[in-house]
């Protein structure tokens, strides 16, 4: 049994569902206040967005294209429990259906001295989960603190200044120096010119290469993911070619699943326990394109885990590998504090 510190998962990661109204400063409730946002339209073929305080609320980068961030003023503020839209359609059209996917890290940042480079770093250790804003200096070995204490399993890395790929290392890989590209569905690749070796409790190492280190004045955002039991969970599984499809245990029923085929090419897919909410009605998202959520009857949330429920390639063709990033709706069974009783068994 998974037993878990984090009682309220909704309290450090949740799934908003909304429609636009085209008005300015409409607050959106999540339950929390939130510190990295990542906005979809459900139902038209858009860019996602993606806003955290640390690069500036203002401020957006799109993971489905290599694009620099842009300053459009997307979101205008947090709450305490939430955040408020502006007058954008790309997030706040009128009768739009949007998607939102929201993590508590912990405000704006600070100073982090723990790598050759000093880095601005929004650490929530109790989740796992840090914001990493740090500049190039295009050195191999270069080192940057992340601030969560423990070893992250996952590093998702895009250069702000410059159109790069969104460069990602995964636990699930198998090496530091194999990584995937978020923005894109190429397989697994090798190259230690972006990450020089796996990280440790207080760094990541970074290569020259130009997506996580180029040259001084290049300003790049990481969003660092340690496993916490009983709330994340990152790995890999292969696939078997049967709708019968493979079960992965996660110790939680999930909230957010992100899948890739790392073995060949495929796109990301993302699903959630909010849009549609039910198992064979789960739809897909691509991170790494505009295109409008669909393709139901593929992955089924369960109490302990997730099961591939169709016999898609891109999700569990026969042999391959992919690699997921799993997050909680409710813990298997919840720990009521530091004596170790399980409080809640569910």
């Amino acid at each position: 049994m998974a037993y878990s510190s984090i009682v309220k998962p909704s309290d450090y990661f949740n799934t908003l569902l909304y429609t636009g109204n085209a008005t300015g400063s409409t607050a959106r409730t999540v339950g929390f206040d939130p510190d990295w946002i990542w906005v979809k339209n459900r139902g038209g073929a858009d860019n996602h967005y993606l806003m955290d305080k640390v690069r500036g609320l203002d401020w957006n980068l799109e993971t489905n294209n290599s694009d620099a961030q842009a300053r459009d003023y997307l979101i205008s503020g947090t709450t305490s429990t939430g955040w408020t839209s502006s007058n954008s359609g790309e997030i706040n059209a009128n009768n739009g259906t949007f998607v939102a996917w929201n993590w508590k890290a912990n405000g704006a940042g600070s100073s982090n001295t723990d790598g050759t480079i000093t880095s601005t770093v929004s650490a929530n250790t109790t989740a796992g989960f840090s914001i990493v804003k740090y500049v190039g200096n295009s050195t191999a070995g270069a080192t940057v603190g992340h601030g969560l204490g423990v070893a992250p399993k996952v590093i998702i890395i895009k250069q702000t200044t410059g159109s790069t790929n969104w460069t990602v290392y995964h636990i699930g890989l198998g090496s530091s120096a194999k990584y995937l590209y978020l923005d894109a569905t190429n397989a697994v690749a090798t190259d230690n010119g972006n990450f020089d070796n796996v990280p440790t409790s207080s760094t990541f190492l970074l290569g020259s290469n130009s997506g996580v280190n180029a040259s001084s004045g290049s300003t790049y955002i990481a969003y660092c993911f340690a496993e916490k039991k009983g709330y994340s969970k990152f790995g890999s599984y292969t696939g078997n070619g049967n709708a019968d499809g493979t079960f992965v245990y996660t110790g939680f029923k999930p909230s957010l699943v992100i899948c890739k085929k790392s073995s060949s090419t495929g796109d990301w897919e993302l699903y959630d326990n909010k849009r549609n909410g039910y198992n064979g009605g789960n739809v897909r998202v691509y991170p790494n394109a505009s295109d409008a959520e669909g393709g139901t009857g593929r992955l089924s949330l369960l109490s302990n885990g997730f099961k591939i429920t169709n016999s898609s390639g891109n999700l569990n063709g026969s042999g391959d590998t992919f690699i997921y990033m799993a997050f909680a709706a409710e813990p298997l069974v919840a720990n009521s504090g530091s004596n170790g009783v399980p409080a809640t068994a569910r």
